[in-house]
């Protein structure tokens, strides 16, 4: 069995020959610097795949989107109000930031050649409506909020429009870039009166919307590729820097394995695979504190040990919280494979 075939056995909540572990890191010094202003971003991140590819050998490969963070709309970026989102129009099927993401994902899969499941990063339309506007100066979350409370139906509107975008970027990188599928990284809006009803009314229906038409690209592509796997996207629940989520929110996601911050929301493994009823990944704290970059061998060893004895083997893959910190020592990522295909847990 080649390592694409044991390590989806585990995707589709199978009992697989080991456990899969899966950790990644930006490649760039600052991954929300703008790649259209600083070309040589490209290369950057690309050579860092490369490098990770060849020194690790992973499981698989998350397709870092570093350079792409800033989603061109300036529509979006620059609303006073409520009403001015009512104003956002697509940046177009042919418009650069969407054609050299489709160029970068063919150049990365292109380092390994099939070998290796991969999944490329996308952020949901609140998340990049959050990063284009933190030079504003005000809370991304609380102005968020608080247009959703001005005008619902106008929020709604904009972040379709940006989900649009998004989904048809999901659907060419999986059938034209070579990806297995995507990492879609969401997360809820921490500010007072988001209740869960907002949530699925102004959020949920253009995250399902970029997560669908990645299960239809994925669908279209084994139809006629037989090699293919099918619909395979991860959604990552974000509790990057603290933020916390209300994880019953994303049950009704379509997405295949969840990833959430089981540190910071206190919710293992274990605990997850029963609220979400799917595969799952993580487990590790990815702060520079965390037993995965401070722990001895040892530690990390025990640890891994421990949050499998708790989650068993069958549907799970080990990662982090989030992005681990840059320059991570690899020799703790492998104590980490080193553990998890321990005959303990066979």
């Amino acid at each position: 069995m080649n390592k694409r075939e044991w390590v989806l056995r585990s995707f589709r909540d199978e009992y697989a020959e080991k456990v899969p572990a899966g950790f990644w890191f930006h490649f760039v010094p600052d991954e929300l610097e703008d790649g259209f202003a600083n070309p040589s971003l490209f290369e950057k991140n690309l050579a860092g795949h490369r490098a990770y590819y060849e020194e690790f050998q992973p499981d698989f490969m998350k397709i870092m989107t570093d350079g792409f963070f800033m989603y061109p709309n300036a529509r979006l970026r620059d609303a006073r109000n409520a009403g001015d989102l009512r104003e956002v129009v697509s940046i177009g099927a042919g418009h650069p930031w969407i054609e050299q993401q489709v160029a970068f994902a063919k150049a990365v899969t292109g380092i390994f050649a099939g070998e290796v499941l991969s999944f490329y990063n996308i952020f949901a339309p609140a998340t990049i409506f959050k990063f284009i506007r933190r030079g504003s100066g005000r809370d991304a979350d609380a102005d968020l909020a608080a247009f959703i409370a001005e005008d619902s139906g106008a929020v709604r509107r904009a972040l379709d429009t940006a989900a649009g975008d998004l989904a048809l970027l999901a659907r060419r990188v999986i059938l034209e870039g070579g990806a297995d599928g995507i990492y879609f990284s969401t997360q809820d809006v921490n500010a007072p009166g988001m209740t869960r009803a907002l949530h699925d009314e102004c959020l949920f229906p253009g995250d399902a919307l970029v997560l669908e038409a990645a299960n239809a690209a994925a669908r279209e592509g084994a139809a006629e590729t037989p090699s293919r796997c099918g619909p395979l996207n991860i959604l990552h629940i974000c509790g990057y820097e603290g933020h916390r989520n209300d994880l019953a929110r994303f049950v009704s996601y379509p997405a295949q394995i969840f990833n959430w911050a089981s540190v910071i929301e206190g919710v293992p493994l274990a605990e997850g695979k029963r609220l979400f009823g799917k595969p799952v990944m993580g487990g590790f704290a990815n702060t520079a504190d965390g037993v995965l970059c401070r722990g001895s061998e040892q530690e990390v060893k025990a640890e891994t040990r421990r949050l499998l004895s708790g989650a068993g083997r069958k549907g799970v893959v080990l990662g982090a919280d989030c992005t681990i910190p840059r320059g991570a020592d690899l020799r703790r990522l492998q104590w980490v494979r080193e553990a998890a295909s321990s005959p303990f847990f066979v």
